[in-house]
């Protein structure tokens, strides 16, 4: 019998990317929206946060769930509204789906939940950030924290329970690559603050293989930072990306404290950044695809 998979999040980038690798390994997907869908190949279900309301039998069928969903933090300016969305999508969100599950004494597999890199603090320092590390004292690290916590609930119903902390997500697909390269095509590309802040990311196949790997090996619990083993700061990305577009960078680097006067405390996710380790998930046996931004790009860039 196919196991089923229920995906949160399901019609983001990451969720839509992984629905089809799963229909493609043979797994039933299943998907909780606001809104009620019809599909032939993946089955709607719906729920309401704000409301507290689910229809239960999204997990009460489900023997995995992947917990994607969540306000984008980076979308909007943080206004004091704003960042309680932000906690309010992914841990009242989380709240929901554990008190179905233990009210309804359903037993799931796993529970795989997205956190950030930004767990680490956004800052930038020469420390190599592993899963060890603590939470950082500022606005992401808190949201991570509490993020994660609501996960490991599930574990006091002797459910496995996985953490992958992402970095930028690397995809065709619009997302963060699009909002990079556009103005670099454009021929307006720079480079940000002072260029030294790293920036953690991961090929979208690489991300959603780990979610398979998460689903599929039971070795696999806790936290892992999901991210591309090599380091990339914002100069050397951003001139990457301009190479593999044959465009030049000419323009002077845009200055920290202006983005600060536009994007507010938000403009840290972009001026600030550490190195992460990728070396835990490598020790479980996972092999990256795309381990270096060249390789990433060139599939990225491609026509094909």
């Amino acid at each position: 019998m196919k196991e089923t998979v229920l995906i949160t999040g399901g019609t983001g980038l990451v969720g839509k990317r992984l629905t089809k690798k799963l229909l493609k390994k043979g797994y039933n997907v299943s998907i909780l929206s606001r809104t009620a869908k019809q599909s032939d190949t993946v089955k709607y279900y719906t729920w309401n946060i704000v409301e507290k309301t689910i229809d239960k039998q999204a997990v009460l069928t489900a023997d995995y769930i992947i917990h994607l969903a969540g306000a984008g933090v980076a979308d909007k300016r943080w206004t004091k509204n704003r960042k309680k969305l932000i906690i309010d999508s992914r841990v009242k969100s989380v709240e929901l789906l554990f008190n179905t599950a233990k009210e309804n004494n359903h037993k799931l597999k796993a529970f795989i939940s997205a956190s950030g890199t930004n767990c680490y603090g956004t800052t930038t320092s020469e420390k190599i950030f592993t899963e060890n590390d603590t939470f950082a004292n500022d606005f992401l690290g808190k949201v991570c924290e509490l993020w994660e916590n609501a996960a490991n609930k599930f574990k006091s119903l002797d459910i496995r329970v996985v953490k992958l902390r992402t970095g930028i997500v690397l995809s065709k697909s619009g997302g963060a690559f699009e909002k990079l390269s556009k103005p670099i095509k454009l021929g307006f590309g720079s480079i940000i603050g002072s260029g030294k802040q790293y920036m953690p990311w991961i090929h979208i196949n690489d991300l959603c293989e780990m979610y398979i790997s998460a689903i599929e090996k039971n070795s696999i619990n806790g936290s892992y930072n999901a991210i591309s083993p090599e380091y990339q700061n914002n100069e050397s990305f951003t001139k990457l990306i301009a190479k593999s577009f044959n465009k030049p960078i000419w323009l002077p680097k845009i200055p920290s404290h202006f983005l600060r006067l536009i994007l507010g405390e938000m403009s840290t996710i972009v001026t600030e950044g550490s190195r992460v380790s990728s070396k835990k998930i490598e020790r479980t046996g996972f092999k990256f695809k795309y381990p270096t931004l060249e390789s990433a790009l060139k599939n990225l860039v491609s026509k094909h």
